[in-house]
C-alpha cells in the first residue's frame, strides 16, 4: 500500500521495516535484541509488528515476541505454559492472572545462549503446530457499582477519564471497587483509585509492565 505525501508516492513500512525501526531505536538492548531476532530468523516463523513489538506467528497464531523494559528485556511465549522449562528459564509475570503466556528474562549482563533460545522456539513451534493452546476466556460483564455511579455525577472529570480507559481497565476498577462488603471499603477504595482513572492508567499496570 502506498500513501501520498506531497504529490509523492510513499511506500508504507513493512513488517520486517518496522522491527528494524525497533531495535534501531534501541540503546540499551540492541544487541541482544538483534541476536534473538536472528534466531527467528533461522525458522519458519512469520515476523510481524503487534503492540509495537517483534511478534513471531505461525498460519496467524501468536508463538513468541520480543519486549524491551527498563531492567530487561523479554522473550515472551504466548503459549509458554506448555513448554517443558528444562532449564529453568521463564517466569510468570502475574502469578494466578496470566494463565499461558511466559517470559524469559534478560539483563544487561547475561548472554545469549543461541542454541538454547532455539530449543525453547522450535518446542513452541511444535505445541502450536499441535494446537497446545489456552483460550482467552470471555469475560463476563462487571456492572458499574452505585458508588463509582455517583462519583462520576458528581465529578465530569472522573466520568471523563472513565469513559476514556479501555473495557478491560473499566472492569478493573469497577469489580475491585464493587467487590468490597462494606461501604466504608468502597469509599476508601474510590477515593484510592479516581486519582489513576483520571491519569489514564489501569489498576494493575504496575504489574503488567514487570
Amino acid at each position: 500500500m502506498k500513501n501520498r505525501i506531497f504529490g509523492r508516492k510513499v511506500s508504507k513500512m513493512t513488517d520486517s521495516q518496522k522491527v528494524d525501526a525497533f531495535i534501531a531505536k534501541q540503546t540499551k538492548w540492541k544487541e541482544k535484541l538483534q541476536q534473538l531476532r536472528a534466531i527467528f530468523k533461522e525458522t519458519e516463523l512469520k515476523e510481524e509488528v503487534k503492540w509495537g513489538k517483534p511478534t513471531y506467528t505461525l498460519d496467524g497464531k501468536l508463538v513468541a515476541a520480543l519486549a524491551d523494559f527498563k531492567n530487561h528485556m523479554a522473550l515472551w511465549f504466548h503459549q509458554g505454559v506448555f513448554l517443558k522449562d528444562k532449564h529453568s528459564k521463564l517466569v510468570n509475570a502475574q502469578e494466578g492472572v496470566t494463565k499461558a503466556l511466559r517470559q524469559w528474562r534478560f539483563e544487561e549482563e547475561d548472554k545469549i545462549d543461541a542454541k538454547l533460545v532455539s530449543e525453547y522456539i522450535n518446542e513452541a513451534i511444535a505445541n502450536a503446530k499441535a494446537g497446545k493452546e489456552i483460550k482467552p476466556v470471555k469475560k463476563k460483564e462487571v456492572s458499574t457499582p452505585d458508588i463509582l455511579k455517583d462519583a462520576m455525577v458528581k465529578d465530569k472529570v472522573l466520568k471523563e477519564s472513565y469513559n476514556k480507559l479501555t473495557p478491560g481497565r473499566q472492569r478493573e476498577y469497577a469489580a475491585y471497587i464493587g467487590e468490597a462488603k462494606r461501604e466504608a471499603t468502597q469509599q476508601n477504595r474510590l477515593e484510592k483509585c479516581s486519582e489513576m482513572i483520571k491519569r489514564g492508567v489501569g489498576l494493575h499496570d504496575k504489574y503488567k509492565n514487570c
